[in-house]
């Protein structure tokens, strides 16, 4: 293939990763994954937020290429951290980051993973699109037995259905998603169960622990003409040793998500918040964080602890790969917080509460 024939086919394959744009989105009048009634996020088609921003276009893309400033990447960012070999189980609470936004939750005799990524792309092809710089924190053989896994939404860099499928035979884990997303996750295998619940909804996880679906500033989508026809979520973890709140992607909106969050559920004792891939702002801010605005998020919740995730593994954005942690690190000073109480975590890293 001539190079810019490649060098159009990973342009597409990461804006497929980011979930396309919705200029093919009016060519499609049926919902191939949820049929349900109307709601006040659910026009019969597609879901929405309350104050949905309009979907980008391919002039906004267009704009972002011609205009945008993207920093070059490394081809290796290997972790400081070894990868983790984490215990069978742990009675208290025990965090590991895969990489990206995948991690293994493990609290009161639970192993949970949400947003399990193994896959060397974050691609819907196995020959373009963003491609790790470091390998997953755990190794997959290393994993102990997965009780749960929890999906946020369909974009390529947080579902991962080979993993998935493989995950489902391995280990049979009870599978949580949003509406719609079991029509995804069942076309990489048949016979995966996936209990799909809509915000406000929650599901049993056993040992005292429930996962509460609760509403983020994002969107979905696999590809050009499928945007926001599955749900998407952040999950709240209510558990015997506290409750964690855990953001895929979201953008700061007006803050109304986390004060939500806080209101419903008291401070958080732990909180996972995104910090990367938001630039450039004009086409990011709607959907994705800054570290700035995860500070913020983090007072809104008045959570005792927040790690950082949505970084460091796969080049989705503009900004170089380290500006993520040097601009968390200004946000932290700027609002005379401690720098432990938000870290930037990288794959392998643990953290014990």
């Amino acid at each position: 293939m001539k190079k810019r024939g490649l060098l159009t086919v990973a342009s597409a394959a990461t804006v497929m990763t980011l979930g396309g744009v919705g200029y093919a989105a009016h060519r499609r009048g049926r919902n191939p994954y949820y049929r349900g009634p109307k709601s006040d996020h659910f026009d019969g088609l597609r879901f929405h937020t309350a104050d949905q921003p309009p979907d980008k276009s391919l002039g906004d893309l267009a704009r972002w290429r011609r205009t945008g400033k993207p920093e070059a990447w490394p081809a290796r960012f290997p972790s400081p951290f070894p990868a983790d070999k984490p215990p069978e189980r742990v009675e208290d609470f025990r965090v590991v980051l895969i990489g990206h936004a995948s991690y293994l939750v493990q609290v009161a005799g639970r192993n949970i993973l949400v947003d399990p990524v193994f896959a060397r792309r974050a691609s819907p092809v196995r020959f373009a699109g963003p491609k790790r710089v470091n390998p997953p924190g755990i190794a997959y053989a290393d994993l102990p037995p997965i009780d749960a896994v929890l999906i946020t939404h369909n974009h390529y860099d947080h579902l991962d259905g080979p993993t998935v499928a493989r995950l489902w035979q391995d280990h049979q884990p009870l599978i949580v998603a949003p509406l719609g997303n079991d029509a995804i996750l069942r076309g990489y295998d048949e016979t995966m169960h996936v209990e799909t619940r809509d915000w406000g909804e929650s599901v049993d996880l056993g040992s005292g622990i429930t996962a509460h679906l609760t509403p983020a500033n994002h969107w979905s989508a696999r590809g050009l003409n499928d945007r926001r026809m599955a749900l998407w979520c952040a999950f709240v973890l209510t558990t015997p040793r506290g409750v964690h709140y855990h953001v895929g992607d979201t953008g700061l909106g007006d803050g109304a998500i986390f004060r939500e969050i806080r209101a419903r559920f008291g401070p958080p004792r732990l909180a996972t918040l995104p910090i990367g891939a938001y630039e450039p702002r004009w086409f990011m801010q709607p959907q994705h964080m800054n570290p700035a605005d995860a500070v913020e998020a983090l007072q809104l919740l008045g959570a005792d602890q927040a790690l950082g995730h949505h970084w460091g593994t796969f080049k989705l954005t503009d900004e170089g790969i380290e500006r993520p942690v040097e601009a968390l690190a200004e946000a932290l000073t700027a609002a005379a917080l401690r720098p432990e109480r938000f870290l930037a975590l990288r794959p392998g890293q643990v953290w014990e509460g």
